[in-house]
């Protein structure tokens, strides 16, 4: 799996931007998908997608309960392979800002799909309608809507 920052497409602006501050985030564990690199990855997830898998570290294994399937679910997740630079991109031959894209091409490359939860496994989800590399790291699931809120 290539770390190197993708090459910039005709028109395309960086910044010199300042060096990763990463937020106190916690990753709550990783994100298992068929997809081995950024290439493999759709543009979008989509819930008739491929199956992936959500593991949690196991300190996180009790947040899981109250979840069933066809549970829609909000997915966070870090982008870890993404520039974080780019200010105009050139994605499809039209030149636009970052901010009015959803490239994962970000100052935080912070990621989010709504999913359907397929089953629930002992520290794990499985579900559909992830865009990801194998092995991302997971940030944070919420349901789509709390009955408990």
């Amino acid at each position: 799996m290539s770390t190197e920052l993708p090459d910039l497409r005709p028109g395309e602006v960086i910044v010199a931007a300042p060096e990763p501050r990463d937020a106190a985030l916690v990753f709550i564990g990783r994100i298992r998908s068929p997809f081995p690199d950024c290439v493999a990855c759709p543009r979008q997830g989509s819930l008739s997608g491929p199956e992936c898998r959500l593991e949690l570290d196991q300190v996180w294994w009790p947040a899981l309960k109250g979840l069933e399937p066809a549970t829609r679910v909000q997915v966070l997740y870090w982008l870890h392979f993404s520039r974080r630079d780019l200010v105009v991109q050139n994605p499809r031959g039209k030149l636009s800002g970052t901010f009015a894209i959803r490239s994962p091409q970000r100052p935080n490359p912070i990621a989010s799909s709504v999913c359907v939860v397929e089953r629930v496994e002992e520290g794990a989800l499985v579900v559909r309608g992830l865009d990801c590399v194998d092995g991302t790291p997971l940030i944070d699931i919420k349901p789509e809507w709390c009955p408990h809120a």
